[in-house]
């Protein structure tokens, strides 16, 4: 670690502390250093030593970095550069100060309450934000990139103190001329996030990251995914049989219309799915503010807050509370 740090400073940057570690990389928060004390807080993703020597795993990673280089968007984390220290890649990104939305739900469980109705919605509806940016940008000349994500779950999306919502993790996202999964030979997602299509080991398109937001949709409505298996290959047969439950019969708040949202989202005919994220963003905005004033990101700003105080299990009953009071002006 020592040798690491030595290195990272040698070009200027600073690692503060661990952040999360995986099975092929570590994400450390850390700082940029500049002209006159400047100074500017960053993560940096970098490949663990041992998988740096595989062509496979380093041509993913700079797959990666070169797809999300240009995807400027509030709704996606920023990546500002890719280096090399010898034969180890690192990626610098935007430096997100809150929690992903895997915590979130687990604080929820814990201190034995539900997410609210309209701040599950809201947190969905930005996801859909993000990706139908991702889903329509194109390259210089002009051709759509076809993005796909691959791999939209609540361990890459990230709910910042600030009230942000932003998609990260783009390793296995494919698009034009970056396409680093074989598609029909491998599946390419975590099984309990996975789209029918993926699940079949299908060529996908944008539609296979609009079946993930409805299951993750639901997860944040009722605290538990509903595919999840005993292990893979029974998470896979539930995406592809299981039937729908009626979401209105498994919690109370959940009404027709979102009823309806979450099957048009889980249908598994893509053709019958919504078509772009975009619409989906549209029903879910709709669904939120159809009838006035709704969530924003100062409000989940707060909600986060209180959430994480030393009194977050009335989190919840206090949020509903201030609903009932008007906005300030």
């Amino acid at each position: 670690m020592e040798r690491l740090k030595h290195l990272f400073n040698e070009i200027h940057y600073e690692l503060s502390r661990l952040i999360a570690e995986g099975g092929m990389g570590v994400v450390y928060e850390g700082r940029q250093h500049g002209t006159d004390e400047f100074c500017k807080v960053v993560a940096i993703k970098l490949i663990k030593e041992e998988f740096s020597a595989i062509e496979e795993f380093r041509n993913n990673f700079i797959g990666e970095a070169r797809l999300v280089a240009d995807l400027i968007h509030t709704n996606i984390v920023q990546t500002y550069h890719l280096g090399s220290l010898g034969d180890q890649y690192f990626m610098v990104m935007e430096f997100v100060n809150g929690i992903n939305t895997e915590d979130f739900i687990a604080r929820h469980i814990e201190t034995n309450q539900h997410v609210p109705i309209d701040l599950a919605v809201f947190i969905v509806s930005r996801i859909c934000r993000g990706l139908a940016y991702a889903h329509q940008k194109q390259d210089t000349f002009g051709r759509p990139l076809g993005i796909v994500h691959r791999d939209v779950g609540p361990k890459n999306v990230m709910l910042a103190y600030e009230g942000d919502v932003k998609i990260t993790d783009f390793g296995i996202a494919k698009a034009l001329d970056l396409m680093y999964n074989e598609e029909g030979e491998v599946i390419a997602g975590k099984d309990e996030y996975l789209s029918p299509e993926q699940a079949r080991k299908e060529v996908t398109d944008h539609r296979a990251d609009i079946f993930p937001c409805g299951i993750f949709l639901a997860e944040l409505i009722l605290g538990y995914n509903i595919f999840e298996g005993e292990n893979p290959e029974d998470t896979r047969d539930k995406i592809l049989n299981l039937e729908l439950p009626d979401f209105r019969r498994m919690r109370d708040g959940v009404d027709d219309r979102l009823n309806d949202i979450l099957y048009k989202a889980l249908n598994r005919d893509k053709d019958e799915r919504y078509q772009t994220s975009y619409e989906m963003l549209t029903a879910l905005e709709m669904y939120i503010y159809g009838d006035g004033y709704g969530p924003t990101n100062e409000k989940l700003a707060i909600y986060l807050k209180d959430l994480y105080s030393g009194d977050g299990d009335r989190a919840a009953e206090r949020y509903h509370m201030s609903k009932t009071q008007p906005p300030m002006v």
